[in-house]
């Protein structure tokens, strides 16, 4: 008899999303999606990056898709943002099939959850979240948009940024991102409340349809909302006064009133979403490095953005007031936070920071240009940010397939990837303590 291989629900996690992008790489090569022909390379790189809702672009959307091309990246993004072992337990629950051990596992790594104890619900609940969400948010951007264009193409620019949005890709049908909009209210409102929505995180949507109150939210749900409602305070302060008097960017905009949406807009976009209203590549270098940190953050646990995550990050730095205090545990809203978690954000943080030194280190020497403009893309990448100083279409082939990896390992998470290749060790043997000094 043949054994069976084993794989675990990491590895099969990693197989499946990559069929998913290369699915996605043979209907974008079709000759009957785009408007002229695109390389093989161009065609896995746009599935990548709309699979793994990043948004880098190597080619523009809008001028390069037939509508049939669009209509399968705004399929890749629904798939990916939502994730793929959630619609394929969407499809079990709809034809009456019964949800093993296995597939509630797989769902779990999935949407990063602690546990298989209620991830079926969750995912009901998810789906019930995204759709109602995306579309209330189609209808508010086609009373912008049908004027503007049309009914057909005002609704379906709708429905494309609606979905873009949520799912926190970053594409858009504009060849100038939302620049034309910079001081647009409902533009600005709606798809920035998309993104911190989606942004937000699965768990914290479920948490707050159930429970309806901020007291009887989780820690996890309290974190995400006062961790999210700070950073942003804190990026558009510094984006507005950091820019104010950049007459490429801020300094440009006529009114206080388009400075200070500008401000907010792309304080909240850093935290994976993509979309800019203003020129990313004529902003200051200060402001450029303040992006870098919010991209390597990213979004929420089980969310459809990227990055090492924002409670990861809290963890860290909690870890660290604690550690100065003299406290062995993270104290928290009277909870404590056990030593477990505290490794498996160091865990997630380091393999990221060693995957994107490599990243940068090898696109040093392979692309022609500043070394801000490659870690701002490399962080991009892996935060599935998508924003850009304009260095993605001149990227060399061996720099788009670095950048493919680096959307992809984003998307699954680096602890993920890790895992995937860990052999576990179920060793009980306790050896003898020993310090080493450090510091």
């Amino acid at each position: 008899m043949k054994r069976k291989a084993n794989i675990s629900p990491y590895q099969l996690l990693i197989l499946v999303f990559g069929c998913f992008v290369t699915l996605g790489t043979i209907l974008l090569k079709l000759p009957f999606a785009t408007t002229k022909s695109i390389s093989w390379i161009d065609a896995l790189f746009t599935a990548t990056s709309a699979s793994t809702v990043t948004g880098l672009g190597v080619v523009d959307t809008e001028k390069t898709f037939t509508l049939f091309g669009e209509l399968v990246i705004t399929f890749l993004i629904q798939f990916g943002g939502l994730g793929i072992m959630s619609f394929a337990i969407l499809v079990f629950i709809m034809l009456g099939k019964k949800i093993g051990i296995k597939e509630r596992i797989l769902v779990q790594q999935a949407l990063n959850q602690n546990s298989i104890g209620g991830v079926i619900k969750l995912v009901k609940n998810l789906f019930i979240i995204s759709f109602l969400v995306e579309f209330i948010a189609m209808i508010f951007l086609s009373i912008r948009w049908v004027p503007e264009y049309g009914f057909g193409r005002g609704v379906y620019l709708s429905f494309f940024h609606a979905i873009s949005a949520y799912n926190n890709a970053g594409f858009s049908l504009f060849s100038d991102n939302l620049i034309r909009y910079v001081g647009d209210p409902l533009i600005n409102i709606v798809v920035s409340l998309l993104f911190i929505i989606g942004g937000i995180g699965f768990t914290v949507l479920a948490d707050i349809w159930q429970k309806k109150s901020f007291k009887k939210l989780s820690l996890h749900s309290k974190i995400m909302l006062v961790g999210t409602l700070l950073l942003n305070f804190i990026a558009m302060f510094f984006i507005f006064t950091l820019e104010y008097n950049n007459p490429n960017t801020l300094g440009g905009l006529h009114s206080l009133s388009d400075k200070l949406w500008a401000s907010y807009f792309q304080a909240t976009s850093p935290r994976t979403a993509g979309f800019n209203s203003v020129d990313i590549s004529q902003l200051d270098h200060s402001t450029i490095f303040l992006m870098i940190i919010l991209m390597f953050v990213g979004a929420g646990s089980g969310s459809t953005g990227g990055g090492i995550k924002l409670t990861t990050f809290m963890v860290i730095i909690l870890g660290v007031i604690s550690f100065l205090k003299g406290r062995r545990e993270i104290e928290i809203a009277n909870r404590s936070i056990s030593e477990n978690f505290i490794f498996r954000s160091l865990a997630i943080s380091t393999i990221a920071l060693i995957f994107i030194s490599i990243a940068v280190f090898i696109l040093s020497i392979t692309e022609k240009a500043d070394f801000i403009k490659i870690l701002f893309e490399v962080i991009s990448a892996f935060g599935t940010v998508g924003l850009s100083m304009g260095f993605t279409a001149s990227l060399s082939v061996i720099g788009k397939l670095i950048i493919v990896f680096i959307m992809f390992l984003g998307k699954i998470g680096p602890l993920t990837l890790a895992l995937s290749l860990a052999k576990p060790v179920n060793s009980r043997i306790k050896y003898p303590n020993e310090d080493i000094l450090t510091g």
